[in-house]
């Protein structure tokens, strides 16, 4: 196995294996069930202790 061919296959599978990460954490994100959690972290900078 040469250099460029390992190059190659590190960025199609590395494009590849960061795009699935993305997406996990994009749909992490934007998962219904979590909007109370993330509002509720929103507002820690506005409280007064």
């Amino acid at each position: 196995m040469t250099y460029e061919s390992l190059a190659k296959f590190a960025q199609t599978w590395g494009l590849v294996y960061f795009f699935v990460i993305f997406a996990g954490a994009l749909v992490y994100a934007l998962w219904p069930s979590n909007k109370r959690s993330f509002d509720d972290a929103s507002h820690i900078p506005l409280r007064e202790d």
